[in-house]
């Protein structure tokens, strides 16, 4: 039908080629115009992959709060700024409501850099070692403290040593995260008592302090943070974590002259609580709008770093989802929310607060998806509820698995939405890769930079595949 109209024609065609790469957004768009009956979830799916991989924002997003904003812990400036970022963030994307939820959050400060040395070793002398003060503990003043070191590498251990040996040192906890679990989570949790609850074990044995050997896997040189758990009535003293390399050589050292000195100086402190926000995204359904789908991420990091991948990622992957449906057109049969929790760090508040209000205006949560183990390669989904819930999402598993979407076979779901569950909303973790979280998680080297573009948009697609199908079909 061109014949006489040449220069039309190559018009028209250099058209179609430089917009091919808008053909699945558009094909969705018209699908979700004209009703789910004339396409398959197949091609719905396929057309978000596209949209995240071709024309995704969630790298972008990402960028901005680690360089812009930065590390964020509750009550700092930092978490302000964060608030005031995810607002403006969602706001410009157009979403139908965006607002700030208000939550009192603790606020620690760390003060000037720790101090942690060996004095009197008989092989290297004195020497600084690499520590961080965790997240929550008290200071030693500026007098410091300087005493001998007990090594344990568990709480049996430390009983068996017994209060007369115990009583006026600092007690190393050196029990490293098992190698051999290729569940890095669960080596984690193997590992991570040490450093939650080490304080006051000690400290019911007359310690003067505790170190904890980093939650770490390799030889590195920097000390991971994380934070510390005092128990009621038991004396707080102070703690700090010990990059792995210095926790090997402190070992090492102690096995030749238990009578090592060591120095520890810290300045944090715990100051009054302070106001702060979720900041909450959502577009609204069109036919049970009453029941919602919240995804989301915590907004807070430690002061370490540039909470990259612990949680910036979840957080814009959150925003991501919303984003991807409001650019292709799609209108959801059910709300959709996505929440940015303040304090998932050091104290949950804003977890707590979400569910709190939850419950006082009797909303309907059918599904709450969290996005907190980083920002790489999606494998699957954690989840956690019924019988019949879990069996409807594991079904949607093939039409999940061309997409490296495979394990579903992991309970779980995430920390700040874990306070939904007493109101039967099903709780889901997004499951990526997790061999290289833990060289970053709670350390300086959680930054921008260690964030690879196209896996971080696959597992915002991946959260974004699995809203679809609960929006479409629901749980019941």
């Amino acid at each position: 039908m061109f014949l006489g109209f040449p220069d039309r024609f190559f018009t028209f065609q250099f058209k179609i080629d430089v917009m091919k790469p808008l053909l699945a957004v558009t094909l969705f768009v018209c699908l979700s115009t004209v009703g789910y009956s004339q396409t398959t979830d197949k091609d719905l799916i396929k057309g978000i992959f596209d949209a995240a991989l071709k024309e995704g924002k969630s790298y972008q997003m990402l960028h901005s709060l680690c360089t812009k904003v930065g590390h964020r812990l509750s009550g700092s400036p930092g978490a302000a700024a964060a608030v005031e970022w995810g607002r403006h963030t969602m706001d410009d994307f157009g979403f139908d409501s965006v607002w700030l939820q208000p939550v009192m959050v603790p606020h620690w400060v760390r003060g000037q850099a720790e101090v942690g040395r060996v004095v009197n070793s008989k092989k290297i002398g004195s020497k600084d070692l690499t520590i961080l003060a965790l997240g929550g503990s008290i200071g030693t003043g500026p007098a410091g403290i300087s005493a001998g070191i007990i090594e344990v590498k568990s709480f049996d251990e430390l009983k068996q040593y017994g209060e007369k040996n115990v009583q006026g040192k600092i007690v190393f906890f050196n029990r490293p995260m098992d190698p051999t679990k290729i569940n890095t989570f669960a080596a984690y949790g193997g590992a991570v008592e040490q450093r939650a609850n080490g304080a006051s074990e000690a400290a019911k044995l007359g310690a003067v302090a505790v170190m904890v050997r980093s939650m770490g896997w390799t030889n590195e040189t920097y000390a991971h943070t994380g934070g510390v758990r005092y128990a009621p009535m038991v004396r707080q003293i102070p703690a700090v974590a010990i990059s792995t390399q210095h926790a090997d050589l402190l070992s090492k050292l102690l096995k030749d002259d238990r009578d090592i000195q060591f120095y520890l100086e810290t300045h944090c402190e715990m100051l009054e609580d302070a106001p702060s926000f979720n900041v909450i995204g959502q577009i609204k359904g069109s036919e049970y709008k009453d029941e919602i789908i919240v995804i989301g991420g915590h907004l807070d990091s430690w002061d370490v770093g540039q909470g990259a991948h612990d949680d910036g990622a979840g957080c814009v992957q959150a925003i991501e989802v919303l984003r991807l449906f409001k650019m292709m057109g799609y209108k959801p049969k059910r709300t959709i929310r996505a929440v940015l929790y303040m304090n998932e760090e050091n104290g949950l508040r804003g977890g707590q607060k979400y569910a709190e209000i939850a419950k006082a205006k009797r909303e309907n949560h059918i599904a709450a998806i969290e996005s907190d183990r980083g920002g790489f390669a999606p494998r699957g989904f954690t989840m956690s509820g019924s019988d019949a819930a879990k069996a409807k999402l594991k079904n949607w598993k093939a039409l999940l698995e061309p997409y490296d979407l495979w394990d579903f076979s992991q309970e779980g779901g995430g920390a700040d939405i874990g306070p939904l569950a007493p109101q039967g909303t099903m709780l889901i973790g997004y499951l990526p890769d997790s061999q290289r979280y833990f060289s970053y998680h709670h350390t300086q080297e959680d930054t921008f930079d260690k964030v690879d573009k196209r896996e971080l948009e696959l597992g915002s697609a991946s959260m974004a595949a699995l809203v679809f199908l609960l929006d479409r079909y629901g749980l019941k």
